[in-house]
């Protein structure tokens, strides 16, 4: 991938997508294609054809996503089904018929079976039923993924896939309705440290073990993947390490400096008993992550309290 090769990153605003110009910046890449949605609706056949038509890109970041936690996921599963499997479609088709010359479709860890062995090897995908809140949503996913190798398989696309573990960091979402666990501990936490709570609801047991991947990390693997990966399986990209939701809430109240009790409310879902992925392929090749959970989390808190309204 040379320097001034144009690279369209599909989801820029997102966390995921603005690690990804993040990292090709500082690796040098200068002419990254970013479109918001008010200019190019991905979900669109015809706008997302008559972008790839006018701008013929090189290289496809496939991060444009609908997402959400647990109880957006759960009360929406009609949009998360809908939007994602719009967005692939068009944009893994497109690629194919504007001559991309490589693709890069980001999926999620949610796409193994709720019981699959841990941690999860590459090969565990489709071999159980899948965790019901967020099934909509790793089905889009799945589909993505297949279709990138269906693509390589009868046309000969360099298309791949990574479905990485829960990321957080930079350019997070947290609104308690629809954001992820990680960054709605870490406002939860500290708007109750700032109005002297002395409790904090936290949802389900706090026994569930999540692995989390600070999201410039995952934009480095994905950067690396498109420079040396061209094989028809997906990669796993995580850490390899997990904790559970109350080791992960206690280590929220110590960076924020929140004193006070956490209360578990049983009433509500824990999804998936366990989610730790096995990066061993990544390793393999040559890549481990480089942000530890503690300083992932001062930096995510940092960004919080510079952005929150």
């Amino acid at each position: 991938m040379k320097k001034n090769a144009k690279i369209y990153v599909a989801g820029h605003n997102g966390l995921v997508g603005s690690a990804l110009v993040r990292q090709l910046e500082k690796q040098g890449y200068e002419n990254i294609l970013c479109r918001t949605r008010q200019k190019v609706d991905l979900t669109d056949q015809r706008q997302t054809h008559a972008f790839f038509e006018a701008e013929r890109p090189e290289y496809v970041f496939l991060a444009a996503a609908k997402v959400g936690g647990i109880e957006a996921n759960r009360t929406q599963p009609a949009e998360f089904s809908y939007v994602n499997q719009m967005i692939q479609c068009n944009v893994i088709h497109a690629a194919y018929l504007y001559g991309v010359k490589k693709l890069l479709f980001l999926g999620s860890s949610c796409i193994y079976p709720k019981m699959a062995p841990q941690p999860i090897k590459e090969e565990y995908l489709l071999t159980g039923p899948l965790e019901p809140t967020n099934e909509a949503y790793a089905l889009a996913k799945i589909n993505g993924l297949k279709m990138c190798q269906y693509y390589k398989t009868q046309y000969g696309c360099d298309f791949i896939s990574c479905m990485p573990t829960n990321l957080y960091g930079p350019g997070d979402n947290f609104d308690l309705k629809t954001s992820h666990v990680l960054p709605a501990l870490l406002r939860k936490i500290h708007e109750a440290r700032m109005q002297h709570k002395p409790y904090v609801e936290i949802w389900g047991t706090g026994k569930p073990r999540r692995e989390f991947m600070y999201v410039d990390d995952m934009a480095a693997a994905c950067v690396f993947l498109m420079k040396q990966y061209s094989g028809l399986t997906h990669v796993n990209i995580g850490t390899g390490e997990d904790v559970s939701i109350r080791e992960l809430a206690g280590i929220i109240c110590g960076v924020v400096g929140y004193e006070g009790e956490l209360k578990y409310n049983t009433d509500m879902p824990d999804g998936t008993p366990r989610k730790l992925l096995d990066v061993s392929k990544l390793h393999k090749m040559g890549w481990r992550h480089a942000t530890e959970l503690l300083e992932g989390i001062k930096k995510a808190y940092k960004f919080y309290l510079e952005t929150r309204r």
